[in-house]
């Protein structure tokens, strides 16, 4: 069950544009460590620079289509190597 959801959240994932390369944000590495537990779903969230003026909307735009993929309960998201990332992830925990 875990893995057929896993490959449902990585389609949604595949889904998620980053505006200034038109690619998306799992084939462009900015997803590490993905896991998927009886729902509840585990991620690192890495931006391509350390002060991505995207970062922000990116991670909102990678939370809300993991949270759309039926079989998700919870979207655990951990920004890092990210000037901002603390205050981020406070923002991503409401």
């Amino acid at each position: 069950m875990d893995d057929e959801l896993k490959e449902r959240i990585i389609e949604a994932l595949k889904k998620v544009n980053d505006p200034e390369t038109n690619m998306n944000v799992y084939d462009m590495d900015l997803i590490k460590d993905l896991k998927v537990e009886n729902g509840n779903i585990y991620m690192r969230f890495s931006p391509s620079s350390n002060v991505c003026p995207l970062a922000v909307q990116l991670a909102f735009n990678i939370k809300r289509a993991v949270e759309s993929v039926d079989g998700v309960m919870d979207v655990d998201i951990t920004v890092t190597n990210y000037v901002a990332a603390a205050r981020l992830n406070e923002l991503l925990k409401r």
